[in-house]
This record gives C-alpha cells, structure tokens and sequence, in this order.
C-alpha cells in the first residue's frame, strides 16, 4: 500500500488577497487531488522578532519558531508560494526561515526540521518574469538549509490576470505546470518518507 504523504503548504506572503496565497490555494486543491494530506497555514500565525543572535543568546528560540517547526518535521514535504520583492525573497518568509534553520533541539532530542525535507516551489508576481528572480534566490537558501529542493516549479506571470473566477488558473499550460510539480513533490516526499522508515 502507498503510503500517503503529508504535505505543509503555505504562502510566503500574508497580504489579503495576495498572488501568493491564491497560487497556494491551487496548489492544495492539486495536492489533494492527487491523493496527498494536505495541511494549510498561514506564517501569520507564527510571528516572529527578526532574527539577532543576541535574542537569541538572551531569550533564546522563539516559541512561534519552535511551533512552525514542528509543523514542518511533521510533514513528509512543503510547498511555498512566494511573491517576489525587488527581485528577492519577501522579509516575512526569510525570517521564518532562519529562525526555523536555527532550531537544533527539542527538548532532549535532536531536531532539524529542514534538513532533508523535500520542498516545492511557486512564485508569483504581476509582471512578465513570474518571480522567477525571488525562486532562484529561495532555492538557493533552501539548499543551503539542507532541504530537498524538486527541479520543477511554477511560476505565475501576469498574475493580477492569470486567475479565473473558481480560483484556477486561465491558461492550461499553467495548470499543467503545477499538476507536474505536485505530482514530483508527491513522488519525492513518499519515496523519503519510505527511506526515512526503512
């Protein structure tokens, strides 16, 4: 029997309404549907203090970085949805990301949550380049968290238009790019997961 994989999704933005969270929505209908577990968050429910080495010498981890975490460690991959700002990757989504990379306990046990996770890719943005600039950037950090970044991604160009009324996307070529990119995280996160319990 296959085992199911669960898969995290969240947007790398948290604005009412953003092209970043409706490329989410698609992708956690399309995950779905292809037969995942798919659990939606929102890093909204999760701030944090941007990232200084002497809060953290003082006060240590930040409670919201351990939660997201473990929401993280919990699930066999993650898709984020990432707008892009001035050509790179959005404040709020970077600084969850160090503070989660920063993690190393929990309580007695050892704990990484992003090492080895597989993790999918989306951008968006309103102009012709679709963010491709902020998910080269992001694949680049993700590597160097020691996450496993899947080769596809979909990013949405002309994203104010790229939308229809049931939330999907207009052009099928779209579609078709995210129906690819959630069957290889699928794939990626089970054949892990397998792995990781053998």
């Amino acid at each position: 029997m296959a085992v199911v994989p669960r898969i995290l999704v969240f947007a790398g933005s948290i604005r009412t309404g953003a092209y970043s969270g409706r490329t989410a929505d698609v992708a956690q209908k399309e995950l779905a549907m292809q037969g995942a577990e798919v659990t939606r968050i929102s890093l909204g429910d999760y701030p944090l203090p941007i990232m200084d080495e002497d809060l953290e010498k003082e006060q240590g981890i930040p409670e919201n970085a351990m939660k997201l975490g473990q929401q993280i460690a919990a699930h066999d991959g993650l898709l984020i949805a990432t707008p892009e700002y001035n050509g790179s990757i959005p404040p709020l989504l970077k600084n969850s990301i160090d503070w989660v990379s920063r993690l190393r306990r929990d309580g007695t046990r050892s704990f990484r949550p992003l090492y080895g996770k597989a993790v999918a890719l989306c951008s968006s943005s309103e102009g012709k380049f679709a963010g491709i600039r902020c998910i080269n950037h992001l694949r680049a950090v993700l590597v160097r968290c020691q996450m496993d970044v899947i080769t596809p991604e979909c990013s949405v160009s002309s994203a104010n238009e790229a939308f229809a009324e049931d939330g999907q996307f207009r052009d099928p070529r779209l579609h078709q790019s995210m129906e690819r990119l959630c069957r290889t995280l699928i794939e990626t996160s089970r054949m892990l997961s397998v792995r990781i319990e053998a």
